[in-house]
């Protein structure tokens, strides 16, 4: 069996070979479709089955793992970069370069258990693709009109210049409606998307815009996935920090995950713990009874929310707010 790491950086691949446990010459290819079908290339030319490893790098690694895993005779398997950290330094590794941190990645692919990446539909990596533009779209328009309010807070500032940054705002107001009419275009047209998209947008606090985001995201996952792995992914998961008798911290999320997923959910756990009752009941309880401060019993809400969407779609059911939280029965004395 050959197993084969793969540094990912934005602009170039860095492959590692192991035959028999040991490692040949790295060789560097373009982060490119051409420089994927390069890679595909030269491992179907080895004997045997090829098993890869790479790090999930935001969204550089993602058309690599979805080219590989279409080949014949290739695995790939896609490791959390803290994995990855965290194995180098029982290596006791020395140095770091991309060759060394691909040679790690392919020993990691030999000796720990393999777990094959698991490539989405085709409807849902362009949804997430379509997603994170509508994203980085969003914010650069939130951006755009703080410079405007800045820009119109001197009289020294051209009206030229006024002018140009409104017509940004609204070019990027069609570019966002049109990305969205899309997204909302691929969701019909699947039958599972489409489903899953009724199901949340029956919780309040969250329309349509903020269901694209949280679909994209969620929908690539693995089916087998349970909601604490969600969560975990997410980067909600609560991280303790604790250590002999002397070191104690607060609870605080990890924040080790998915930014999009924690970003896409905070204005609904916003929304839904001022609007629907036992969210609401919810909110207050953690605040009243257990003494959280507010943007904690936000993120517990955020949580507890991303738990309710998996069962949810797991079970095929509307969002029951009596199953998030029971409400006291406030008796009259």
């Amino acid at each position: 069996m050959n197993t084969i790491g793969i540094d990912v950086g934005c602009k170039e691949l860095v492959v590692v070979v192991m035959v028999n446990g040991k490692a040949r010459q790295a060789k560097s290819f373009d982060n490119t479709p051409l420089g994927h079908q390069s890679i595909i290339q030269s491992l179907t030319k080895l004997k045997g089955e090829s098993k890869v490893c790479t790090e999930a790098t935001g969204v550089y690694h993602f058309d690599l793992a979805v080219a590989l895993s279409r080949a014949n005779d290739i695995e790939v398997m896609v490791i959390n970069p803290k994995a990855a950290h965290n194995f180098a330094k029982a290596l006791m590794t020395r140095s770091k370069t991309d060759a060394i941190d691909a040679e790690n990645l392919a020993i990691y692919a030999e000796r720990m258990p393999f777990e094959a990446w698991d490539r989405p539909a085709d409807e849902c990596i362009g949804l997430r693709a379509t997603a994170r533009r509508i994203a980085a779209l969003s914010k650069q328009k939130t951006q755009t009109k703080n410079q405007l309010h800045a820009l119109k807070s001197t009289v020294e500032t051209p009206t030229l210049v006024i002018e140009q940054t409104e017509q940004l705002i609204d070019i990027l107001d069609v570019q966002i409606k049109t990305l969205r009419d899309s997204a909302i275009n691929i969701i019909h047209q699947n039958e599972g998307l489409e489903q899953a998209y009724t199901l949340i947008t029956g919780i309040k606090g969250i329309a349509q815009a903020t269901a694209i985001q949280i679909l994209s995201e969620l929908m690539i996952l693995p089916k087998d996935m349970t909601a604490r792995q969600w969560v975990a992914h997410a980067g909600l998961d609560p991280r303790i920090f604790d250590s002999g008798s002397s070191v104690s911290k607060k609870p605080r999320i990890s924040k080790v995950g998915n930014k999009y997923i924690r970003q896409a959910l905070y204005m609904p756990a916003l929304v839904a713990s001022r609007f629907e009752p036992n969210i609401k009941g919810y909110y207050h309880h953690l605040i009243d009874d257990n003494g959280l401060k507010k943007v904690q019993a936000v993120c517990a809400v955020m949580r507890k929310l991303l738990h309710a969407i998996h069962g949810m779609l797991r079970t095929n059911k509307e969002f029951d707010g009596t199953r998030f939280y029971t409400l006291p029965i406030i008796t009259n004395s």
